[in-house]
């Protein structure tokens, strides 16, 4: 990335400001937009954020000519900076923000070690984790990049990303008059990254021999990566129901992994329910690749949907916090309420004998967010009882990360099967 001083348009002239405010009648068209002007000319684009973050207050318009140094000043004061230079340069300053947000001077060092002191409890650490994790979204997603309505990007050597990005954001949105949008080069990096995954799939042993056991995560849903929760699922002993048509529900059903793992089984019929339209397409389409859309019903629901089921499976997010990303969700499930919801309801949704499997770590007891007890008092309080419970170590490359802040817990962490009935007493 050059060196040279920065231009003296990119911070004076009024033309290279640009305020993003939202759109005048936000009731009748909620999608927020940007406005700025420059070269004397009025421009408008919608604005997207992964995150869901407001659009920026102030963006400065930033090239080649842009110092590192300055360009990570102003990220940190909150300034966004609207790239209309070369896209590899772009990435290259992306790469460079990354490393002065990592970067730690020895006298803050001196300072983390000393609050670090026996005073901070597992739950300080994630938190201060967590806040800092946000810290560095909201300074590394300040780059943003010009998108055509078409999704073209209008910058040299940048990528063809059209395909990428109506897959993650649909069809072309006419909402401002030009149908133009800024997002950010980090957001962008993602939606290619996805593409590529989406593209490539994820081999799951348990579905069967390739190539035919390969789930395709599309953009905004939960790879099913970990293994050890799905190997879980494919091994446990069914319930044994006396019900001449075996049923599953594959609660929150996200990529529909488990809704496959469950038909590979020659389950009778599942039904797959999310509330997520990203995760029902995702699911629908690998349940077509794998050709078990005889099997499983993908439908969308809040939990459960209609009826009795011999077997219920949910694997629900593990930490009770709040999601900061609609992909956060698959991790972060605030007030615990997808996994009460399960617990809650299950009882009403299972035939005699029954079972329903909740497949949770215990990630968030080793961080002090849940413990054990309260976790056996919400299967009490929901007339559940516990008839076993099958662990799995987790084989994620974090589990084995020392640098990692929260190696502690991971390095700890069980994965469970635990196997509920309802309590008929």
């Amino acid at each position: 990335m050059p060196q040279a001083p920065i231009a003296q348009s990119v911070l004076t002239k009024p033309m290279s400001i640009l305020l993003a405010l939202d759109s005048p009648n936000s009731f009748d068209n909620p999608r927020p937009t940007i406005q700025w002007m420059a070269e004397g000319k009025s421009h408008a684009a919608l604005w997207r954020s992964e995150r869901s973050a407001p659009p920026p207050k102030r963006v400065i318009v930033v090239d080649d000519t842009t110092p590192a140094d300055a360009a990570y000043r102003l990220a940190c004061e909150g300034t966004a900076l609207l790239w209309r230079g070369d896209f590899h340069n772009a990435t290259q300053l992306l790469q460079a923000l990354v490393r002065r947000i990592d970067r730690t001077p020895a006298r803050k060092q001196r300072s983390i070690k000393k609050a670090s002191a026996p005073t901070l409890t597992p739950a300080d650490i994630f938190h201060r984790h967590r806040q800092a994790q946000a810290r560095r979204a909201r300074v590394l997603g300040s780059l943003l990049l010009p998108f055509h309505s078409d999704y073209r990007i209008d910058l040299r050597r940048a990528p063809d990303a059209r395909q990428a990005c109506a897959e993650a954001w649909g069809p072309v949105c006419a909402d401002a008059a030009s149908g133009a949008s800024v997002a950010s080069l980090r957001d962008l990096l993602g939606i290619i990254s996805a593409h590529e995954w989406r593209k490539k799939g994820v081999e799951i042993p348990e579905l069967g021999d390739a190539p035919h056991n390969r789930i395709h995560p599309h953009y905004g849903v939960f790879s099913p990566l970990r293994g050890e929760y799905v190997n879980l699922v494919a091994s446990t002993t069914l319930p044994l129901t006396g019900q001449t048509s075996f049923v599953a529900f594959d609660i929150g059903t996200g990529s529909g992994v488990l809704a496959a793992v469950l038909a590979r089984r020659h389950l009778e019929q599942v039904v797959a329910t999310d509330h997520d339209p990203r995760a029902l397409a995702c699911a629908r389409d690998n349940l077509e690749r794998l050709r078990l859309t005889q099997q499983v019903q993908v439908m969308r629901a809040d939990l459960f949907p209609e009826g009795r089921a011999s077997l219920v499976v949910c694997n629900p997010p593990w930490l009770p916090a709040r999601p900061a990303s609609p992909i956060d969700s698959a991790v972060y499930d605030e007030d615990s309420r997808m996994l009460l919801g399960f617990l809650n309801g299950l009882a009403a949704h299972l035939v005699p004998s029954g079972e329903g499997w909740l497949i949770l770590s215990d990630f968030a007891e080793h961080l002090g967010l849940r413990s054990r007890v309260d976790l056996l008092a919400a299967f009490a309080n929901a007339g559940l009882k516990v008839m076993g419970r099958i662990d799995a170590k987790p084989r994620h490359p974090k589990a084995s990360d020392a640098g990692d802040p929260l190696h502690f817990a991971r390095a700890a962490e069980v994965t469970s099967l635990w196997r509920l009935a309802a309590n008929e007493s």
